[in-house]
């Protein structure tokens, strides 16, 4: 009879320490904030990008037109966001810098594509040594390199980095500033 009661009471004990689990995940599902999320409208995470991305100066064949880029769900405290797009294959895998844009004020939550950067914005130095979006050139027949688009939520105001940062300045200067960052994966090939 001692047996019976001892297992009737563990069973009760993890019926309780179950359902209070349970209680508790669903509450902590329910407090988390969503996650900062990017997005390419028409374009999937790993999707192709379209010629008219591409560079149009080299013989690159395209129209040198920025991808529209979408962002939702940044943290509480932003004050200002960056975007980079990066080719970590370009370069026999030393990465070419496509594109350094900062100092976008927080109520900035897209980019249409081909778009002039937002009032405001701070252009950094892209592959080419000047501002603005430089789009990809892969050499013909390699696989797609890969573009990784990456939007970081500041807390910096929007006039605090001067113009004309590289990448690497950049992150250096993001350095404990970063509340959250999003990113996505496009490619391309020729």
């Amino acid at each position: 009879m001692k047996r019976k009661t001892h297992v009737a009471v563990l069973r009760c004990i993890a019926s309780a320490g179950f359902a209070a689990a349970l209680t508790l995940g669903a509450a902590a599902a329910r407090a988390a904030p969503p996650a900062f999320e990017l997005s390419s409208p028409g374009l999937a995470d790993g999707g192709t990008l379209d010629s008219s991305h591409a560079a149009s100066a080299n013989n690159c064949g395209g129209g040198n037109v920025s991808p529209g880029l979408e962002w939702r769900n940044a943290p509480a405290g932003t004050k200002s966001y960056a975007i980079t797009i990066f080719d970590p294959d370009g370069a026999k895998g030393l990465g070419i810098v496509h594109w350094i844009l900062y100092g976008i004020a927080p109520s900035i939550t897209a980019l249409a594509g081909g778009a002039a950067p937002p009032a405001g914005s701070v252009s950094g130095t892209n592959r080419t040594g000047g501002p603005g979006y430089y789009g990809p050139c892969p050499p013909v027949g390699e696989v797609p390199h890969h573009y990784v688009v990456q939007v970081y939520a500041l807390d910096l105001p929007t006039d605090a980095l001067p113009a004309g940062l590289t990448r690497d300045a950049l992150l250096a200067a993001l350095k404990d500033h970063v509340l959250a960052a999003t990113s996505t994966v496009v490619r391309y090939g020729r």
